[in-house]
């Protein structure tokens, strides 16, 4: 489970999609940026079991910003 989910514009004009990701998995601390098209890009290693992460993290975007 993903903890302390944030998530914010990459872009000050909030037109231009794009979001930065940080969260904490498994008492680590992870960023990343989401692109436009759903393409996760990792600012530090990506977790060992990234493909369960990836999941996890549409789920909350398609919660958060697409509904």
């Amino acid at each position: 489970m993903l903890q302390h989910f944030k998530f914010e514009p990459m872009f000050e004009n909030h037109q231009l999609p794009g979001w930065n990701l940080s969260f904490y998995y498994k008492s680590e601390k992870f960023r990343a940026e989401y692109q436009p098209d759903g393409t996760i890009d990792w600012l530090n290693d990506a977790p060992a079991d990234e493909e369960a992460v990836k999941k996890m993290i549409h789920e909350l975007m398609l919660f958060h910003v697409y509904d």
